[in-house]
Parts: C-alpha cells; structure tokens; sequence
C-alpha cells in the first residue's frame, strides 16, 4: 500500500534506545502541542469538524473533467482536506505516543486512523477519474489553469500509475480495507511497547536491570561479556516466548502486502513498492550486489573488532561494546545541541540558521519516561506548524548521534515545506534518510578530528564503523529478508515463526561469516527477527543502506572542501517531493544509484576507518 502524505514519519529506531534511569536533575524538553491544538477539547471539536470536510469531498466527484478549474477547485479541495486530516492525526499520533498506557490517548489515535482511512476512501475516485480523461486532456488542463501547477506531479505520477489502479468502485473498497490491512504493525507496536512483560537481571557488578526493548538497547553493549552474553540470552530467550504470535503478525503483515500487489496487477511485492516511489528495480538490486561483494570488508571489521576486544571466538554478542572503553563524558541536550551545531558547519550559513531555530524551540520529547514508544522519530507531517522529534535521549554518544540524525529531517522538512506548496512538499524516504545520516558522518568526524586522547578517537572511529554495520551492512540483510519472506508467500509457502527464524538464521549466519569462522551466530538469537519493527513498514529499510551510500558519497566531497556539491545537497533537500527521488538525486547532484559507483565511497570510508585505527594500535 502506498503511504499517505499523512504519514511522514521518518523513524529510527534501531540505534536509538534509553532508559528511565536519568536523575532527577537531568534536564528535559517535551513537544509543545498546543500549537497544534490549544487543548484536547480542541481537538475533538477539529475532529467533527474535519470529518464534514471528508464526507463533503464527494461533492468534487465526477467534476474532474468538467474544465481546467473544475478540476483546479477539486484538487484544492482534496489537498486542503488532507493537510487538515495530517493535523488532527500527528496531534492524536504525538500524544500517544508521550505515554502508550493512558486509555483516553490510545482511543483518540484509533479515531485518527480511521479518519485517515474515510480520507482514502473519500478521495479513491481521484485516480481513476484522472485516468479516464486521459494524458492529452490533463496535459491541456495543466496548460490552461495556473493553480493546477501544485499538482502537476501528482497528476504525472497518477497517469504513470495508470495500469495498476483500478476502477472506482474497486478503489474504495480497497480504501475501507486500508485500516484492516495496516493492523499488524499496530499489533506489533503494542505488544513490544506496552504489553510484553520484560524480564530483569543481576549484573556482575550487582546492578539490576530491566531488559525492555530500550534495555535491551543499552545493555547490550555491556563492557563485561558475560553480562552481554548474559542480555542476549534472557532477551531472546523472552521474545522465544512469542515468537509464534509475532510470527501471525508478521505473516499477516506480509499477506496484505501481497493482496495489495496482486489486486493491482503488480509482478510481485518489491516491484509494487519499487514502482509507486517511482524507484528503477536496479537500485535494489545494484545495493544487494554491492553489499554482497563487499562482505570481505565487513568480516574484516569483524575481525578487527575481535583482536581489540581481546575475544578469539566472537559471538553476536561481542557486536555492540565499544571498542575501547572510555570517558567521553555525558552528553546532555545541551552539548548534543553545541556538538551537533559545530559539527554541521559545512552545510553553510543557511543551513545552520534553520537548525538553530529549530533547536530554540520547544519541538523535542526528548528523554525516556513510562509508556513512553522507543526509538526516535521525526514527523514532519503538519505543513503549516513545524515537524516534531522525539528522542529517548540518554546522555552518551549515541543518543547524540541520534539527536544530530533526527535534526538533519527536521531541517530537511524545513527547507522542503518553505520551498514547496503542501501538495509536493512532502519528501521520499529515499532521499529522507541522506538527510539524517550524512548528519552522522559529519558528526563522527567532528568528534575523530576533536579527540582529546588515542582512545577516545579509537571510541569515535570505532562508532562510525559501527554506523556502516548498522546501517549499509544490517538493513541490507535486513532487506534480503524481507523480500525472501515475500517471495515464500508469492510462492505459496506457509510462513511461521519457526519458518521466519529459519529464513533469518541462514541470512544472519551468512553476512556475519558463521560458517568461515569469522563470528559465531548462537541459534538462539535468531529470532531477532520477531523484535524488528520497520519489517512492518514495506521495504523500507533497503532505504537506510541507500541514504548511508548517498550520504557518504555527498560527505566526501563535502569533507574535501567541496561547496557546488554541498549546495547541490541543499537543493536536494528543499525540492521536497517534486519529483521522483532517484531523479532529483540525479538531476541536482549527478548521483545515480543504479550504477556501482555510487556505492564507493562508503566502503572507501569503511575502509579508511580501519586504516586509522590500525594505525593507532
């Protein structure tokens, strides 16, 4: 199913986790909501409000064709209605997600998800009617009526989609089911963020912790490798327990991917998502391939974390510690701002200012709390307020890097939305994800360049190489998993929790060279797969290995001093979703996925990372 431009959420959530173990005098930020709503009774009174608009779009309906102004005053209409709908929908989505437990939020959010789904319903005719007109009449509306500017890409993309959309009657019933279809990643999300019950354990030191999923995040990477060894089999040995429930889940997730792309007449699943973002099949594949061949690279950071770690045998629990230990002191929001803000200066004046706006203002739930969702997240949905974060901010490195990730969205979005009308202003996830984690890039090496000892740049130069394992090596695997579940379902096999785990296990083992002695990948942490949750999310997250490859291809020059391509990146990041992101990325910046060039400048930097560090050792 396509997205909504409702939806534009930007996630990460895998390197980003806390714990509710901050004093008391730590300080906070918490969203400030009602600038977007001044209370829930103003909410609830948008809430009837905009439903009218919804039911009242169909007065729009079959006038499309009538002239180049009906359809201008149709269109208006339609996208007016949908910005309105965003609000309500991030207001409900922002306040649940503060505190999962409270009753009252968790209602008001499914009231918002379904009025989101009456708005796909609403407007299901648009596409067909579009289509019946036919490219030469939209071509002469688009000549005649000046506001049909603002949709002119959506009416390209909308004759392009033209052979997998169906016929009216047909397009709103797949509507109506939309919120029936999305039901498994709402299962999944309340289960791992409010209903499974974490289990606890003694540390060696005698510190008792709670292996939640942020837990989890954190005590993974204990320095001491029994209490690491010790996390991993008490986590996965509880996710064990449900495994064959998230395994019902996440084969009805992949079930309605799989109705949603035969019922449209698409070749498979990958295919589907790959052609409604107008994405060419030879960027997934060319990604594949490249991380693949470059497996060597990877086991020779495996290794090289091995002999610094001083472990002979290397398990998938010696992947988190840090290479070194040390004292890099506590990043609190206040530092996490300074660095973030030293470290993005080549992106120039322009740039800087929009982060510091955004950083003077009250846009941030920034530390953990109860009930609180994982993770970190930036919604960039409200066109006319501002985007919203959310951090689980835990004072170390890595909630820093976190924050400097989700800034780079929400600067993105603000240039985005300030050079485009709201019909185009939201943005593709393929360029998304550049925008973040070319954050992270320069932020590593603002932090290598400031090092005040050997080991504290061993910690940094260790981290960046753990953000390309996490990142282009992890989500590739990540990604060949999900397309193999997929195609077992196009095939008509039976899928299982003991079948996902089977499916996971040879993946996990091969990337990680179990059977070439590199690290050993214990059977009983292969149902990892139960506990991610972007699976829920249509092959998003092959997406995370692009933006690392086009990030490190944009920072490399921009390192080097670079300032037509830093201003490339610029333009990159403020056509919003004017166009299709593989031809923005190669009309403004020349970077073209397809081709395995793209994809040299990341390991270069992988590379080059393990250069330094040797050097040190």
């Amino acid at each position: 199913m396509r997205p909504s431009q409702t939806l534009l959420v930007i996630c990460f959530i895998f390197a980003a986790s806390g714990l509710f173990s901050q004093s008391d005098d730590t300080v906070r930020q918490q969203w400030d909501l009602t600038e977007i709503y001044a209370s829930v009774e103003d909410w609830d009174r948008a809430m009837t409000e905009i439903a009218g608009q919804v039911e009242n779009l169909d007065q729009y309906k079959g006038t499309l064709g009538n002239s180049a102004g009906s359809m201008a005053d149709a269109l208006a209409a339609v996208s007016q209605t949908d910005k309105e709908v965003a609000r309500v929908y991030v207001y409900a989505s922002l306040e649940r997600d503060s505190d999962q437990r409270q009753a009252q939020a968790q209602a008001r959010f499914g009231r918002a998800r379904q009025l989101l789904s009456q708005l796909d319903e609403a407007r299901s005719w648009i596409a067909p009617e579009v289509l019946a007109l036919g490219e030469q009449k939209v071509q002469q509306f688009l000549a005649e009526e000046p506001r049909l500017a603002d949709f002119e890409f959506m009416l390209r993309d909308t004759l392009r989609q033209g052979p997998h959309t169906l016929d009216e009657k047909t397009e709103a019933i797949l509507a109506q089911a939309s919120l029936v279809l999305s039901s498994p990643q709402q299962i999944y999300e309340n289960y791992a963020n409010a209903d499974i019950p974490w289990p606890t354990v003694t540390l060696s030191e005698g510190t008792e912790v709670t292996l939640s999923q942020a837990g989890y995040g954190r005590w993974r990477g204990a320095a001491n490798r029994d209490d690491r060894k010790l996390v991993f089999d008490t986590f996965w040995a509880n996710w064990e327990q449900y495994a064959d429930g998230m395994g019902a889940t996440l084969a009805a997730e992949v079930q309605a991917n799989l109705f949603s792309t035969q019922v449209r007449n698409h070749d498979s699943v990958l295919a589907s998502n790959l052609f409604d973002d107008g994405l060419p099949p030879a960027v997934y594949t060319q990604l594949v391939a490249q991380v693949n061949d470059a497996l060597p690279v990877f086991h020779r950071y495996l290794k090289l974390r091995g002999r610094i770690l001083g472990v002979e045998d290397l398990r998938y629990y010696d992947i988190y510690p840090p290479l070194v230990q040390v004292n890099t002191g506590t990043f609190d929001l206040q530092r996490s701002r300074e660095i973030t803000f030293a470290a993005l200066a080549p992106f120039g004046e322009a740039y800087l200012d929009l982060l510091a706006y955004g950083l003077s203002q009250n846009w941030m739930h920034s530390h953990p709390q109860p009930g609180k969702r994982s993770g970190a997240y930036m919604n960039g949905s409200i066109y006319d307020v501002h985007p919203y974060v959310l951090l689980n901010h835990n004072e170390d490195y890595d909630s820093a890097s976190t924050f400097a990730h989700e800034w780079g969205h929400a600067v993105h979005t603000l240039l985005a939305q300030a050079n485009n009308p709201y019909a185009t202003a939201g943005y593709p996830t393929f360029i998304a994800e550049m925008a973040s984690t070319i954050n992270e890039i320069l932020l590593q090496e603002y932090m290598i360049a400031n090092a005040r000892t050997d080991e504290e740049k061993l910690f940094y130069l260790g981290g960046a190489l753990e953000s390309i394992r996490g990142t282009f090596f992890r989500q590739t695997m990540f990604a060949e998993f999900e397309l193999a579940i997929h195609q077992e379902a196009e095939n008509g096999e039976p899928l299982t929790g003991p079948r996902f785990t089977e499916i996971y296990a040879e993946l996990l083992k091969r990337y990680h060279g179990h059977d070439l002695g590199v690290l050993t990948i214990d059977d009983a942490y292969t149902v990892e797969w139960a506990y991610i949750p972007h699976f829920y999310y249509d092959f998003y997250v092959f997406q995370y290995a692009t933006s690392i490859t086009g990030a490190a291809w944009f920072a490399e020059q921009f390192l080097a001093g670079d300032t037509a391509v830093r201003d490339a990146f610029i333009r990159v990041l403020s056509a919003g979703g004017s166009d299709y992101a593989h031809e923005i990325l190669l009309n403004e910046a020349g970077l073209d996925m397809t081709q395995p060039e793209a994809y040299a400048p990341v390991l270069r930097r992988m590379n080059n990372l393990m250069d330094r560090i040797e050097e040190l050792l």
